[in-house]
């Protein structure tokens, strides 16, 4: 008898719990996939947001324009109530978790603190902390506009340009919202966010080069795609890429080039304190192979320990070059202050207030170091050179 009344009381309570007392249908959310956001008139917020659009059937290839995408502008003094809004013109629940990409054109992250702005996306549950975050040439609104290359939809094409761009090219840097949120506590207030633009008059777009942020704006400067490398390499953050350097005594115009593969690479920034003095020690070791050669030939060891040497010292003058751009402009882009901050607690207290001008006469010393790990799949001669 407790066994036939304890299995009814069971049955009814699994049959209770099969209720969906929040349940809602797929049908009734539009799932976001990327975001630009820029000023609008009287200071408002001017938001476009990418909804993915799913086609009737697996045989309906969607609009070939836009891709499977349809974008939705809003206008508001608040993202959230901006975020509201968007049920007016589109009729669903907008659904945040799948979203790639925020982003932000130049003129609202020149004119407004950028944390102020993404704080509805730090604060709210439903964005992923891992979405990425660039800054736009222009407006960034148009950017949604543009036809996916290969991806499905716009937002998911432009992530993943920025992750491999940086992964494979060392061209730019891969930003997610919390990576953001981490550089906005440090102490030197230097933010690094990759930039978005249209290439006139294709309008091809590319992500590459870097947007400088202090303070929560953007500076009028910019790192170009090719002084990203080198700034990447300072900071320890380079992953894989090339190097191009000209063949010895060619000439400018018309000049040969040759490259070199890098493979693995690690930088250690040191500061050196000496009382009210300041210098930074700068040691890097790459390895790598040869990608092209053009005049070099390496036939011997004292060859290749040449060759080793060309590349170091190519490097050495590239990042001289990078380092003196950073300290005329003053914007320690390199960390140097926090690493003070994090050895010298008490000294960064009393240098924090004037840093800008310290940091700028700064002393930095280079030692670069590169290991030819091979030439290839052909021998240290140059395709089409008849080898003694």
């Amino acid at each position: 008898m407790r066994r036939t009344l304890f299995a009814a009381v069971s049955i009814m309570c699994l049959l209770l719990a099969t209720g969906c007392w929040d349940k809602a249908e797929l049908t009734e959310y539009g799932f976001v996939q990327a975001v630009a956001l820029d000023a609008a008139p009287e200071g408002k917020l001017a938001m476009a947001t990418h909804f993915y659009r799913p086609t009737p059937n697996a045989d309906e290839k969607g609009d070939s324009s836009t891709g499977k995408g349809v974008t939705i502008r809003t206008e508001a003094d608040t993202l959230l109530e901006a975020e509201r809004d968007i049920s007016i013109h589109f009729g669903r629940k907008s659904k945040w978790d799948h979203m790639r990409i925020i982003i932000i054109g130049d003129k609202l992250a020149r004119t407004s603190n950028v944390g102020d702005i993404l704080d509805f996306f730090i604060r709210s549950h439903e964005p992923r902390e891992t979405m990425f975050i660039v800054i736009a040439q222009g407006r960034a609104s148009r950017f949604l506009e543009s036809k996916p290359i290969i991806e499905t939809t716009i937002g998911q094409q432009l992530r993943k340009m920025e992750e491999f761009t940086y992964e494979y090219a060392a061209k730019t840097i891969d930003v997610t919202l919390i990576n953001l949120a981490i550089q906005f506590k440090s102490e030197t207030g230097i933010v690094l966010l990759p930039y978005l633009f249209a290439s006139n008059p294709s309008e091809e777009i590319s992500v590459a080069g870097l947007a400088l942020m202090k303070n929560g704006r953007m500076t009028g400067n910019l790192i170009t795609p090719s002084d990203t490398e080198m700034l990447l390499m300072l900071l320890n953050q380079y992953k894989k890429g090339v190097l191009e350097f000209p063949c010895d005594g060619s000439a400018t115009k018309d000049r040969k080039m040759e490259s070199f593969e890098v493979t693995s690479l690690s930088t250690r920034l040191k500061p050196v304190v000496r009382g009210e003095a300041l210098s930074v020690d700068v040691h890097t070791k790459i390895k790598g192979s040869i990608g092209e050669l053009r005049c070099s030939t390496l036939k011997s060891e004292a060859d290749g320990e040449r060759f080793q040497s060309k590349v170091s010292e190519h490097v050495k003058t590239r990042m001289e070059a990078i380092v003196a751009k950073l300290q005329k402009q003053q914007i320690d882009a390199l960390g140097i202050g926090n690493k003070i901050y994090g050895k010298h607690p008490q000294l960064w207290k009393a240098w924090k207030p004037t840093w800008d001008d310290r940091f700028a006469r700064t002393g930095f010393h280079f030692e670069v170091e590169v290991d030819m790990l091979n030439t290839g799949s052909k021998s240290g001669i140059p395709f089409g050179k008849e080898d003694d």
